[in-house]
């Protein structure tokens, strides 16, 4: 299932939930309200928040909604129905609570960013600042002379995670989503620590939608790949992390308590932009477009910012 978060395209209209089926956007809250006036959904049952952050606030619990939402929409057609092009699709989980990134996670990307490979996971941070969603462009800041992509399979939490264990880790998240991790490879590396090159404003998006756990069964064997105009850039395979997913969510959840929504972005391939010879970095106009499979596609262009 696809659920995406998105908003009409008229002035007044406010962003709500919904899901992709059959190339529409079903607006989950009123479609429930609508099946529940026809007899087919209980008229007792949880309403589904319209809001994201309500949504992602009981993520389980809300997707457990979704899901018997669409399947009674499969038989019983309701006016809670958008064309794609009636809508513009947004960040799927706008606010969430954390966004952990993992660094240097693919052996081939530690090699040509010339490191060792680590022992222990390599964590940063992102903040919201960053975060635009799949229609919206990438902000090359004057700030930078080296902004470059990163794609990466990012991991929604659906339940509070604490202290829990590879075995159980899976169990917590509520699906899958693309994320680009774009850099500003100067401002990364003037200081040991990352974040002023991870973290400027409207740089990383994420999209197009969440795709929940149950239609992405292998989270740490799918292909993933990246373009620039066109071009192929990036193609691997997460079967080749160095920390798999229930590693990450052991180790994360250790050390900080995970809570529905927040997201972990798991790390690139190799064949970043700086690491080309010559680099091959980020410029205005350029369209950057990242694939990871059982997911989609999401793409967005580079816009200088003074």
């Amino acid at each position: 299932m696809k659920i995406v978060h998105y908003c009409l395209k008229h002035p007044f209209a406010t962003s709500r939930m919904g899901v992709m089926t059959g190339g529409q956007v079903a607006d989950l809250a009123t479609a429930q309200a609508e099946l529940k006036e026809l007899g087919v959904i209980d008229s007792n049952t949880f309403p589904i928040a319209a809001e994201p952050d309500v949504f992602y606030a009981n993520a389980a619990l809300h997707i457990t909604l979704a899901q018997e939402i669409i399947a009674q929409l499969e038989h019983h057609k309701t006016p809670c129905m958008f064309n794609r092009s009636e809508v513009k699709l947004m960040t799927p989980v706008p606010n969430p609570g954390k966004v952990i990134c993992v660094g240097v996670n693919y052996a081939d990307h530690v090699a040509e960013m010339g490191r060792e490979l680590p022992s222990h996971p390599v964590l940063f941070s992102k903040f919201t600042n960053a975060i635009i969603g799949p229609e919206d462009s990438i902000h090359k800041s004057s700030e930078t002379k080296q902004l470059d992509y990163e794609v990466e399979l990012t991991v929604v939490m659906g339940k509070k995670a604490s202290k829990v264990s590879k075995e159980e880790a899976l169990e917590h998240i509520a699906g899958y989503t693309i994320g680009n991790d774009v850099t500003a490879r100067d401002l990364q590396k003037r200081t040991p620590q990352w974040l002023q090159g991870k973290s400027l404003d409207h740089t990383t998006p994420f999209g197009p939608w969440l795709v929940t756990k149950d239609d992405v069964p292998d989270p740490c064997n799918v292909k993933i790949e990246s373009f620039v105009n066109g071009v192929k850039r990036q193609s691997s395979n997460t079967k080749h992390f160095i920390f798999d997913i229930p590693y990450l969510i052991e180790f994360i959840s250790h050390l900080i308590t995970l809570e529905p929504g927040d997201m972990i972005m798991t790390g690139t391939p190799d064949g970043v932009g700086l690491a080309m010879d010559p680099p091959k970095l980020l410029e205005d106009g350029d369209v950057v477009t990242m694939e990871i499979e059982g997911i989609g596609q999401l793409e967005n262009i580079v816009v200088d910012k003074p």
